[in-house]
């Protein structure tokens, strides 16, 4: 029997007597008992008629059952489909009927609302709670840890990862075996992820950040992680002693910043933190640095593609880019149009094809072939630039560039200067409709703890730094931007926000 995530992440388990999972406490889960949780999940989920292939939907909490839930998917040949615990019982409905998914589990304290979902979908529903208990650890207790793991092959689907549908109906990206896979082995050998490292876990499962770069790579260097139900400072801080590595989203940063018991001493003995999700500031990255003596390691992603790009493990980290492609990942720049490369050094649509590309939307060929190339390149949407070492900076999303009065404007050129002006804390810079302009430039500034934000200074800091087209129309002055829950700001959310100001 050979199927290639579970021979590389979980039988290896079975033969671990150490511990694999520290809970928030400092309590250890063994390998041994992880992997006996999930061949008897593996055998519940067969025991309810799964099989391989078909699709389960998940939405609960995080714990260590939750992960054995999934390691109990790979070793079924079941097509693992996470959902974010914020999503409404209306918007699980989409996903569990576009998957047309076999089973349904959720938290106990949802039944009422996400059984009849499952129901009108032809799926079995089951619970399981943040404690690990529910109908489906039931089913796991009577079946037992006896199961015969699946054969699968590298191109057989393990995922389905649903995007965040910010711009219309979520799609949902088939990630099979071989993307995963290769994907952990390249970013265990980059990141020189060891026996020896202990992660502190504090991400999502439900996201290709916690799940898949985070636990993958922990698993197929055969580390450990301390499994931290969410990101809440003190506990983080009280485990960080206990680590050698963290993988965070930029506000896990900004946080730890605000605490003067993060310094130097707390983490002098750590090796490594990266930083995705969402861009870090330049200015978040050098804090970072003179607090703690070490440089946060960005690199770039999605959900298509799990990890595209990484700054150097060994080398220069630059602030402001994600740093060069992958090994095995090829990258390029091309106009948006028409989809001719771009010479070095112009910005255009970021592409990228390798190992690490998914197999194509679920059930939409036409959104396929849209974003999918014959030649196995796919179109990000993301814009992007390469400096002449090859290093990636992103300069923002196709769908948030602004055309005024004919002109193509990127926010993020905009956004860098206005995070230098005084008292700025962060910013975003957004299109509106405009009766004259077609859009108009809109600055939105969250200003700093006490601190008051020069309209004037500002203003002036615009006309020496931009041209004319580019400087906003508007500066609005809000206390947060609004966030996604891996940390992203939601621009679409600013546009509905904003839309009528020059009505």
């Amino acid at each position: 029997m050979t199927s290639p995530l579970y021979d590389a992440l979980v039988a290896p388990l079975a033969r671990r007597t150490t511990p694999v999972l520290f809970d928030v406490e400092g309590r250890g889960l063994s390998g041994a008992e992880l992997h006996g949780k999930a061949m008897a999940l593996a055998a519940a989920l067969a025991g309810l008629g799964l099989k391989p292939g078909d699709r389960m939907a998940v939405q609960i909490d995080k714990s260590p059952r939750a992960l054995a839930l999934y390691l109990a998917a790979l070793s079924a040949g079941v097509v693992f489909l996470p959902l974010n615990t914020a999503y409404t019982a209306g918007e699980v409905d989409y996903f569990v009927g576009n998957a047309e998914a076999a089973l349904l589990v959720g938290d106990p304290s949802r039944a009422e609302s996400l059984a009849p979902v499952a129901a009108r979908h032809g799926a079995r529903f089951e619970t399981l709670d943040a404690a690990g208990e529910g109908s489906l650890t039931e089913l796991a207790r009577l079946a037992g840890p006896s199961f015969t793991p699946v054969a699968r092959d590298a191109e057989d689907l393990a995922a389905i990862l649903y995007t965040s549908g910010t711009t219309g109906r979520s799609k949902g990206a088939m990630l099979s075996q071989s993307n995963l896979l290769s994907n952990a082995e390249v970013l265990v050998q980059e990141w020189r992820f060891t026996e020896k490292d202990v992660l502190l876990h504090a991400l999502p499962i439900f996201h290709t950040h916690g799940l898949f770069v985070a636990i993958n790579v922990v698993l197929r260097s055969g580390g450990s992680m301390i499994f931290l139900p969410g990101f809440k400072v003190d506990q983080v801080i009280a485990a960080l002693p206990r680590a050698t590595s963290m993988m965070g989203v930029p506000t896990f940063y900004t946080r730890l910043l605000d605490d003067p018991r993060f310094d130097r001493d707390l983490v002098a003995h750590m090796r490594l933190f990266t930083s995705g999700s969402a861009p870090l500031l330049a200015e978040t990255h050098v804090q970072f640095e003179e607090r703690t003596g070490h440089r946060i390691l960005e690199r770039y992603g999605m959900t298509e593609t799990n990890m595209s790009t990484s700054n150097p493990y060994d080398g220069a980290r630059k602030p402001g880019t994600v740093g060069r492609p992958l090994p095995g990942v090829e990258l390029k720049i091309t106009d948006p149009v028409t989809g001719e490369d771009l010479p070095q050094g112009e910005p255009g649509m970021i592409e990228v094809r390798g190992p690490n590309v998914f197999k194509g939307y679920w059930q939409m060929p036409e959104k396929t072939r849209e974003e999918l190339r014959e030649d196995g390149f796919f179109i990000t949407g993301d814009i992007g630039v390469i400096d002449p070492n090859g290093y990636v900076s992103i300069v923002g999303r196709q769908k948030d560039l602004i055309i005024t009065g004919g002109y193509n404007v990127y926010p993020k050129e905009i956004e860098l200067v206005l995070d230098e002006q005084p008292g700025v804390l962060e910013s975003a810079v957004i299109g509106v409709p405009h009766p004259d302009f077609g859009e108009a430039v809109v600055g939105v500034i969250v200003p700093r703890p006490g601190a008051e934000v020069d309209g004037a200074a500002l203003e002036a800091a615009m006309a020496q730094s931009l041209a004319r087209f580019k400087q906003p129309k508007h500066i609005a002055i809000v206390p947060e931007l609004p966030r996604n829950t891996m940390g992203k700001v939601q621009k679409n959310l600013l546009r509905q926000d904003f839309a009528s100001l020059f009505a």
